[in-house]
């Protein structure tokens, strides 16, 4: 006779004959599915929306801002600055939760990076304005344009369209 021991241990063993490969399956395909790397096409895709969204909100909100500047309406543009910064800084924060492909994220990273210096210069560029500063809001301008061009050099792989920064088009 059989002791309940020897059933017990027979049974476990093919039991566990039968639910290693399953579990092994379910581990690999897992594997797989997570697996599934972002590409550039796949960022791009998603980025672009969010990019587009932010150039035309510039669009509207800095329409006019130079004529503004050089009627002497500094404190008028100065708003127009801080409200693109702003907007911006929110558009920076929404391409933060795209996911990065892997092979890009140092790229990117850097080009984030670049955004918010670009935050940045839009809030001291308004500053400047609102103190009644126009020469250093002009340097401001002048320093946004350099970042920006560093900023499209860092991602010209992608092909960018609505994701080039290119602060000459509004200010």
């Amino acid at each position: 006779m059989r002791s309940a021991a020897s059933v017990i241990g027979r049974f476990l063993l093919k039991a566990t004959g039968v639910i290693t490969p399953v579990v092994a399956l379910g581990i690999l395909l897992g594997a797989v599915a997570g697996a599934a790397e972002v590409t550039r096409t796949a960022y791009k895709e998603a980025a672009e929306p969010i990019c587009r969204s932010n150039t035309q909100a510039n669009e509207r909100i800095l329409a006019g801002v130079r004529t503004e500047v050089k009627r002497g309406e500094l404190r008028r543009a100065a708003g127009r600055f801080e409200r693109a910064a702003t907007a911006l800084h929110r558009t920076l924060g929404e391409l933060r939760q795209v996911p990065r492909p892997p092979a890009d994220r140092a790229r990117l990273s850097r080009w984030l990076g670049f955004v918010a210096a670009e935050v940045e210069l839009l809030e001291k560029t308004a500053a400047y304005l609102d103190a009644g500063e126009k020469g250093s809001a002009g340097g401001m301008v002048v320093r946004l344009e350099s970042v920006a061009s560093r900023a499209n050099n860092a991602v010209f792989a992608f092909e960018f369209e609505d994701c080039r920064l290119d602060p000459a088009r509004f200010a």
